[in-house]
């Protein structure tokens, strides 16, 4: 008898014989790995996978293939999502969700896999709980807000790609003596702020987590001029009270020196993936099938100091994200 290799073969408690997969809401970087992963994961364990497309709003309408191996192949290395993504307001109702269940149902899907941030957790997590079909969350969000796991697919691309754009900023504030104020992406979450800041070595950084009162930049910006600095770089998360305008406001109020404020806007959310996220959702996407073959339901599949971790949907939206407090404190010490 041969033996069986727990390498390539997992085991299927579940019976799972088919799995759907889809995208949600704001696209990430490295989406396509998680799908990539999810899909030769499955077909390895002889599982099929239905993708959905346009995410919940696909799903209510039965927009839904059979995906194989060779249907991802080159994909790992696109940014955005090979399945499209779409907000929807029908599936936030009973009926829209009634609607996606049955989809699924006929399609003799044995659970879902949701690549998405918080509100796609939600989208599932109610389709859960409705209709009893197995739902594993993977964290794709650039703004890395999840709770649950250290790093979401397609923060680190973000990071990179407002990092270029900051570095070419600095050079044109050099040049003409400038004050930049940039604002990066990051609703309600200071991560990218925070770690363009550091790495960008910016004078000055503002990020929802500490919502405090933009007087003090005036002081910052006269102590790098007294100094010898001709200009200097803010950063500013958009979930920051008054945004990068307000912020460029105090400043030009509070000194008279012509302030510049530049948005990277929604260009943070596209590009190639860097090694990193793709690495990520290579991991996230196949422990996420291992879950539902272990019978796993209503999880996020993260990342946690290097291991595959397990936390229940609510909590990745109910329980609190901090930024890393020590890097806060190295972006203020390393601006003097």
């Amino acid at each position: 008898m041969t033996d069986i290799d727990p390498v390539t073969v997992h085991p299927n408690p579940a019976g799972v014989k088919r799995l759907a997969v889809l995208t949600s809401g704001g696209d990430a970087p490295g989406m396509n790995a998680a799908i990539r992963a999810v899909v030769r994961t499955a077909t390895h364990q002889g599982i099929e996978v239905v993708g959905v497309r346009r995410g919940f709003s696909g799903l209510h309408r039965g927009n839904m293939a059979i995906i194989g191996a060779r249907d991802v192949a080159n994909t790992i290395q696109r940014g955005g999502t090979i399945l499209l993504t779409a907000r929807s307001h029908t599936w936030r109702t009973p009926e829209g969700r009634a609607k996606g269940a049955e989809y699924l149902r006929e399609w003799g899907v044995d659970g879902l896999i949701v690549i998405g941030g918080d509100g796609s957790f939600h989208g599932g997590y109610y389709l859960q709980q409705e209709h009893g079909i197995p739902v594993i969350g993977v964290p794709g969000t650039i703004d890395n807000d999840l709770y649950g796991t250290d790093h979401t697919i397609g923060y680190f691309t973000a990071v990179e790609t407002a990092l270029d754009a900051v570095d070419k900023l600095r050079d044109t504030g050099a040049s003409h003596e400038r004050i930049f104020v940039i604002e990066v992406m990051g609703r309600h979450a200071g991560h990218i702020a925070l770690e363009v800041a550091v790495a960008g070595g910016a004078e000055e950084v503002f990020i929802p987590e500490d919502p405090r009162p933009v007087d003090g930049v005036v002081a910052t910006v006269q102590e790098s001029l007294a100094k010898g600095k001709a200009s200097s770089i803010i950063i500013v998360a958009e979930g920051f009270p008054g945004g990068a305008q307000g912020v460029a406001d105090a400043i030009e109020a509070g000194t008279g020196l012509e302030t510049r404020v530049s948005i990277l806007g929604h260009i943070q959310r596209g590009g190639t993936p860097v090694s990193s996220d793709r690495v990520l959702a290579s991991r996230l996407g196949e422990a996420a099938v291992y879950a539902l073959m272990d019978g796993m339901r209503g999880v996020m599949v993260g990342r946690m100091n290097g291991e595959i971790s397990y936390t229940p949907l609510e909590e990745t939206w109910e329980k609190r994200k901090d930024v890393s407090r020590d890097l806060y404190r190295c972006a203020k010490t390393l601006s003097v």
